[in-house]
């Protein structure tokens, strides 16, 4: 595990700071053969300070196809209606909503577009609706899946700062929102794997696939897009994994298993060269997975409050710390954050509830990286490891690649405490 420190400093003095966003839910819009529910669902939303939290009734109509098979990605639409929090600062906005619905026993996240939002104090906010996809659940054939909501979290996005508004259904999940028929019929069969995926002239090829009815199968190489005439036979069980043997008798680029409904695996043929051989190797070694900078940050300010007997809050931008996984496998990785309590070590002057929380980024900065990154859910940083950014391992694909790992911050700070200096160490870890 590679660890680097970050610092961040808070003061209680001069000045003053206090912004506060709200928002509602963004949409999704579907397609006309789809069925249309309107559904009215109580939400509880946390506000950031010093915005008031609120509830309320909020209306979500919904737009889903029909019918569906298992395993289809498929259109939805959620056309909000106005948010049952009542906004208290006039102020323009870039907002950003995660949409979390459980769709069937499952969650999956849908994230609207960025949408300029002016507010206007006492008006609910009326998001537009937003088209997106979700996924229908493998193994679902001959079912009813419904769609619930789960969870809504608006970013509102103010210069460099982003205000997070979180409101969750009661009961949690939601009452259905809409549901899909998924057809009885089995998922689409697909070509899953070559091995080998290289060979010259009468190399044997295994080719694996998925989702195949049980009983006899045929394989065969392409060049081109075009068949080449090497074609082979093999078997699906009753699982509807499928193997199937071929040998390549002439140069081809892809090789699938007949009645693959996705692309061929692609194949490197290697071809026999005239005269003498004289083979030349190179050994590829394995690179570190790392964070930096090596020295960390210097610490920085966010900014100035004056007591007033009210908490308080105070915003700021993590610097991206640099992730790069020259490690040449499929692993993947986390980024964690800790910090250590808001303390002047000179005075002996803390503040033991003084909250930090962060929205995390993650960007891939290296446009050769094979592999993208994620970043985790908004939330507070403590002494327990918060996950805030991950590469997913590859499976039999490569990953890697280099990142930049950051993200908005928020200070909370109580309503008294003593006037001084004070400063956390924020620490991003990736193992």
């Amino acid at each position: 595990m590679s660890t680097r420190t970050f610092r961040r400093r808070v003061l209680a003095g001069a000045g003053a700071l206090s912004l506060a966003l709200t928002g509602g839910v963004a949409g999704l819009a579907g397609t006309a053969q789809a069925a249309t529910k309107t559904t009215t669902v109580f939400v509880q939303c946390d506000a950031p300070d010093p915005q008031p939290d609120g509830s309320g009734n909020q209306t979500f109509t919904v737009t889903l196809p029909d019918t569906a098979k298992a395993g289809d990605t498929v259109p939805i639409t959620v056309d909000p209606g106005p948010s049952p929090l009542l906004p208290q600062f006039a102020v323009t906005t870039e907002n950003t909503t995660k949409i979390t619905l459980v769709v069937g026993s499952a969650k999956q996240t849908i994230v609207g577009d960025p949408e300029t939002v002016t507010v206007t104090p006492g008006v609910p906010l009326d998001p537009k609706p937003v088209t997106k996809t979700i996924k229908v659940p493998d193994g679902s054939e001959g079912t009813t899946v419904d769609v619930k909501l789960d969870l809504i979290v608006t970013d509102a996005k103010l210069g460099a700062s982003v205000f997070t508004t979180t409101c969750t259904p009661v009961p949690r999940p939601s009452a259905s929102l809409g549901s899909i028929a998924v057809e009885a019929l089995p998922k689409d069969p697909v070509t899953t794997k070559l091995t080998p995926n290289s060979g010259k002239a009468g190399t044997s090829v295994v080719v694996s696939g998925a989702n195949f009815p049980a009983g006899p199968v045929t394989c065969s190489a392409q060049l081109g897009g075009t068949a080449t005439g090497d074609t082979g036979a093999g078997s699906a069980d009753a699982s509807g994994a499928a193997s199937c043997t071929l040998t390549v008798t002439k140069k081809a680029d892809a090789i699938k298993i007949d009645g693959s409904t996705g692309p061929a695996k692609s194949f490197v043929f290697v071809e026999e060269q005239a005269g003498v051989k004289n083979p030349v190797d190179v050994e590829v070694l394995p690179g570190p997975l790392g964070i930096g900078p090596k020295d960390g940050f210097p610490a920085s300010e966010w900014g100035k409050v004056t007591i007033n007997g009210k908490p308080q809050s105070v915003i700021g931008q993590f610097n991206a710390a640099t992730v790069q996984d020259f490690r040449g496998g499929s692993l993947g990785w986390d980024v964690t954050a800790t910090r250590t309590p808001f303390l002047n070590e000179a005075t002996g002057h803390s503040m033991a509830n003084a909250q930090i929380g962060i929205q995390p980024s993650c960007t891939v900065t290296n446009p050769d990286s094979p592999s993208t990154c994620t970043a985790g859910a908004p939330g507070a940083i403590t002494d327990t490891p918060m996950k805030v950014a991950s590469q997913a391992a590859g499976g039999d694909q490569l990953t890697g690649g280099e990142f930049a790992v950051g993200g908005a911050g928020m200070i909370q700070l109580p309503s008294f405490m003593f006037a001084d200096t004070y400063q956390s160490v924020v620490t991003f870890s990736v193992a």
